[in-house]
Order: C-alpha cells, then structure tokens, then sequence
C-alpha cells in the first residue's frame, strides 16, 4: 500500500483485542500511562506507537515511550502545562516529570518530514499538510513492526500494516512499495538493517532487493542524518550482525569507503581482515552488554584497525624517527579522508590517528605486561592500553577490562553584571520547573 494513496483507499485495521497479545499495562511506564489518562480524559485519543509496542510484544523492556494523539501541539500545551513544544517542520510536545524523565507526545501525522519534494530545509509546513489520521501515520512509518498503535481505552493493537504477523514471523518489512519508499528517505535502509541485526529478524526479500538496488542513494542523504543512525547501529548492542548485514547489502562500503577491496561482500569470501572486523564487533557487543559502551574515537579506531593493518602493514611500522613521523602524516591524512563524510570531529580524529600508530608499541611491550614509564607518561596511554586489550581480545584473548575515561565536562559559563558584581554560573538546563510543594509537578497531579 503506498503511503501517499487516498486516505480513502487505506485499509480497515485489524484490531487485537486484549486478550490475543502479551502487551500488559504493568509494562507501561507510569508516566507514560499518566499522559495517555489525561489525553483519554480530555476526550482525546491516546496511542503508544512505534518501537515501545514493538518491544512490548517482544517481550523486551523499551527505552522510550513515545504517544500519539489527535490532539493538536497547542491543545497539548495547554492539557501539559509542564511541558514545551520543539521541532520546526513537525513538531512535539515534550512533557516532563520529576527525575529528568520526559515523555514525547506527537499528533498524528500524515507523511514524513523527509518525504516533502523540494521545500526549504527549515519551512514550516501548513497544518493540512502535516496532521492525519491513524491509518495515515501508520502508513507513513519506515517498517510495518514500527507501526503498530496500542491504544489505552480497551487495551487493543492496532494494526493497518501488517506488523503483528511480521512479529510473529520475524521479518523486517519496510511499508509500502519498498523501491519507492527507498528512494523518498534512503536512511529507511540503514533502520532496516538495524532493526534486523537487533532482533535476529529476517529481512523481507523485495525489501532487501530494494536495499541492495538503491544503496547508492544514501550518498544523497544530509551527512549529519547517516552520522546519527550510523552511531545507532554501532550502539545498538548488535554492531556484529549489524555488521554483516551491512557488508552482505553493500551499504558498509558507502559509510566506510575505506574497505571497499579490502574485505569481501560475499558470504563465501572471509579474508583475515573481514573475521578482524566481525570478532572487533563482537568486543564492542560485549562491552555495550556490561554497559560500558565506548566513546567515538575509540569505536571509530577498533572500526578502522583492520583496514589500517591491511592499508599501511600497520603490525610492522616504519623505524623510529623522521620516517615514523612521515606514517604518522600520512596516516592522519586518510583518516581525514575516510572519515569527512560523518562529520567527525578534529579532535577525535587525532585521537584515532594516535591510538592507531601506538598499537604497535603496546604490541611490543604487551607480551610482558611490562610498560616502559616513558609510555605510561604518556596522554594516549589509557586509551591505547585499552584499544590493545580490546584487539587481544579480538584475537581470542580474555576479555579486556573497558575503563573508559568520562568526558570532561564543560566549563560552567560565568561573567559580571553592569554593575560590575560576579554572576553565578547559569544552569545549562532549560527544561521547565518543578513545584516542591504536594501534589506533584505543575499540570500532572
């Protein structure tokens, strides 16, 4: 069914009654079933949409809890009054709680914000042409197990596109004519392939064709849109499968052109270079698992290593001195280079660039366990110590133990007034304000 049909056109839902399906209300974020009481309350409908009726289903603990409704941004701003709208083109109310925790509610919507033809950026859109109704965001969504509406009064799934047997069944649908749907938002085939490699789902035939067909098509995407879903699949928890479906599909090759000749697409074709990349996913799977997920540059690094091996002979460098210094240029430059198009950051990638010509000095010194005091002086040492268990361990080694060193914190902003006095330092929050006396926050007692 195509998204864009006449609403007219789009079919009955099927409708699954209580109890036919695992979703319990005990399973619900309180907050969440709060702020769909007040919406049923006032007369509104109120649906818990997208990935938390996905998980739900599955039986999985979902990490957000997002609600949708017929009401209007303004109509929810005056029933949250703890709340604040955000976005441009589609916007959201956000409603707070005590303890930082925020529930994101939406209106129905009747298309995505990537699917508007030529229009500006930042152009707001005129109401029509962006609230609908229940069929109409649920065709609009990237995949049919992300659709599903479970709505608050009778406890039901809705289902308009077929997303409960693709649960049953385990397979990744995009919704909609896959081709097209590619083609309007090409990032629709990197949460495919996420969604698939998170869940041990099988990926639809004509969905994976799509993926396979169109995968050039992401080079058209802004670069900060295939950054963000490409740190999501990274931190997924599930980098390992992820990435072998990211290879088998080719879409690996358009985020990180690095590789493309140096490890194989084919299943059959698993040089020593391409098991490096997979058992370097698992560690970071491993790590993600015990809740020590690592920074960027150290991702971006264990990511690069097998291609720095294969590229630059990295397990045996040139001699110390002038010649090292010369690897080192040359090294920095194409990590420039591979990495420009996900908008990395400077420092980051002098970070990378460090980490990767170190390696083979804690190779050196690893075997004995016996670090030179020069090198444990060093500012790179905790990483590259670190980057060097986790490529021991890659190799079959025990598990390294992740200490990673927290970011450092921003400086807190300070000045003085026209008078001259010193000024505090201003929070950097700007989320609405908590009333200390009973009953709650301000509009959710």
């Amino acid at each position: 069914m195509d998204p864009s049909a006449d609403p007219a056109d789009l079919p009955e839902p099927l409708i699954i009654p209580r109890a036919e399906h695992p979703i319990s209300r005990k399973d619900i974020d309180r907050e969440a079933l709060k702020v769909m009481h007040r919406l049923r309350d006032a007369g509104f409908s109120a649906y818990l949409v997208g990935g938390a009726v996905r998980d739900l289903y599955l039986g999985k603990k979902p990490k957000d809890f997002d609600i949708s409704t017929n009401a209007r941004p303004g109509q929810l701003r005056t029933l949250f009054r703890n709340s604040r709208i955000i976005g441009r083109r589609f916007r959201l109310v956000q409603v707070f709680f005590m303890g930082g925790k925020i529930v994101e509610v939406s209106t129905l919507r009747c298309r995505s914000e990537f699917e508007e033809g030529d229009r500006e950026e930042d152009e707001v859109l005129a109401h029509n042409n962006t609230f609908g109704s229940e069929a109409e965001d649920a065709f609009r969504r990237d995949l049919t197990i992300n659709a599903l509406f479970y709505e608050i009064e009778n406890f039901t799934i809705i289902d308009y596109t077929g997303g409960v047997a693709d649960l049953n069944n385990r397979i990744v649908r995009i919704v909609g004519e896959p081709d097209r749907r590619i083609i309007r938002d090409p990032v629709r085939m990197m949460r495919a392939i996420r969604h698939a490699a998170r869940s041990g789902f099988t990926i639809e035939e004509r969905t994976w064709q799509a993926i396979v067909a169109h995968r050039e098509t992401l080079r058209l995407c802004p670069d900060s849109r295939v950054r963000d879903e490409f740190f999501k699949d990274l931190n997924s928890g599930a980098c390992a499968p992820w990435c072998r479906l990211a290879v088998a599909s080719g879409l690996f090759f358009l985020l990180l052109p690095c590789y493309d000749g140096i490890i194989g697409q084919e299943p059959e074709e698993t040089p020593a270079q391409t098991r490096l990349l997979f058992d370097l996913c698992r560690v970071i799977d491993r790590l993600h698992s015990e809740g020590k997920p690592l920074p960027e540059h150290l991702l971006l690094a264990l990511l690069l290593l097998p291609w720095a091996q294969a590229r630059f002979d990295l397990l045996h460098p040139p001699a110390e001195g002038r010649e090292t210094f010369a690897f080192s240029r040359t090294l920095r430059a194409e990590v420039d280079s591979q990495l420009e198009h996900l908008n990395v950051k400077r420092a980051s990638r002098e970070e990378i660039t460090s980490l990767l010509v170190n390696l083979p000095v804690f190779l050196r010194y690893g075997a004995e366990q016996a670090w030179p005091g020069w090198l444990k002086r060093k500012s790179y040492f905790p990483d590259g110590l670190l980057l060097f268990q986790l490529y021991q361990e890659a190799l079959g080694g025990s598990p390294a133990e992740a200490v990673v060193r927290p970011e450092a914190p921003a400086a807190p902003r300070s000045g003085r007034s026209r008078s001259g006095k010193t000024r505090p330092p201003r929070s950097e929050s700007r989320t609405p304000a908590f009333s200390g006396k009973k009953g709650g926050i301000f509009g959710l007692k």
